[in-house]
């Protein structure tokens, strides 16, 4: 079924979002993480890929920058692949937390089971689901899956992850509160270092666009044709986006965006229209919740321009 806009609509709607986001000011980059408090705050671009995989870009699109937590989406369409959704649900959880992404106080009141795979402590848990018989083999499927998702061989960054594995004190201790617990389902400091690493891969407004239009694909990669994950399982990966993609601000994403979404704090922010496109956004200035504050400016205009909004009829 052909898409109800033209090349010229698509067009359009990224430059007025992108015009829009440069009026946007605020925000800080994330400083916990040296690697990325040293980004340049002006850096911003905006992309669009629809699901015939037709790509339409403002600003710097090509730049590459650290996905981050955007990175827990292709995680959990791997372990999903692998063990199914029942079972990924039943250790890990599909509910909001209400609290910050990074929150003990959140995986203390759950008595030890994270809630969500989109907030740190299950992202931890689902990282050390991937099958493998060593640390080295898992990080290469995860690797591998953001690959298959983005349509090119995506990298590490050794100077992200350096950054990180040196100031990750806080989820190391929700690493060993989940191993306590029983949910943590490898060794729990291996775990962590997956995770550390799958948060470090480069990426480029363009590729994460590709990456979301392959969700809204129904798991086909628009670009390279290849079936990326089961079908069946991006309704819950887009369930779960919907509810947590955006930490603290997920309901308010829902209520003014009306799609499902994931940012991470190296300034990215994606949105999927299932059956349609891609939005993906980039600009290094965070929102108190740690989103990008001139991203979701872009990718709101998107969606009110195109009508995109899943719950208008």
């Amino acid at each position: 079924m052909p898409l109800p806009y033209t090349a010229k609509q698509l067009q359009a709607a990224v430059h007025t979002g992108f015009s829009v986001a440069l009026k946007c000011s605020g925000g800080s980059n994330a400083s916990y993480i040296p690697y990325l408090a040293s980004v340049d705050p002006n850096l911003i671009a905006v992309t669009i890929v629809t699901v015939d995989g037709n790509t339409f870009a403002a600003g710097d699109s090509q730049y590459q920058f650290a996905i981050e937590s955007i990175s827990k989406v292709f995680t959990l369409a791997l372990v999903m692949d692998q063990v199914g959704s029942p079972a990924l649900r039943a250790k890990v959880g599909a509910n909001p937390t209400g609290m910050p992404f990074n929150s003990v106080m959140a995986l203390e009141l759950a008595k030890g089971k994270p809630m969500s795979p989109l907030v740190n402590a299950g992202a931890i848990s689902t990282a050390s689901l991937v099958s493998g018989k060593t640390p080295d083999e898992r990080w290469q499927k995860i690797l591998a899956t953001q690959s298959a998702f983005a349509g090119r061989d995506l990298v590490l960054s050794s100077e992200i992850n350096q950054s990180e594995q040196t100031t990750n004190f806080h989820n190391r201790a929700i690493a060993w509160l989940l191993y306590s617990a029983g949910t943590c389902y490898s060794d729990p400091i291996e775990a962590l270092d997956i995770y550390t690493r799958q948060c470090s891969t480069l990426i480029s407004t363009t590729d994460l666009a590709v990456m979301g239009a392959t969700l809204a694909n129904k798991g086909k990669n628009p670009i390279t044709g290849k079936q990326v994950i089961g079908a069946e399982n991006v309704r819950h990966i887009l369930a779960e986006m919907m509810m947590e993609g955006l930490y603290t601000a997920s309901g308010d994403f829902a209520y003014t965006v009306g799609l499902p979404g994931k940012s991470g704090v190296g300034g990215g922010i994606l949105a999927v229209a299932p059956g349609k496109l891609a939005i993906a956004g980039f600009s290094p200035p965070l929102d108190a919740n740690g989103n990008s504050v001139r991203g979701q400016a872009a990718v709101k205009s998107i969606a009110e321009e195109l009508k995109l909004n899943l719950f208008e009829a």
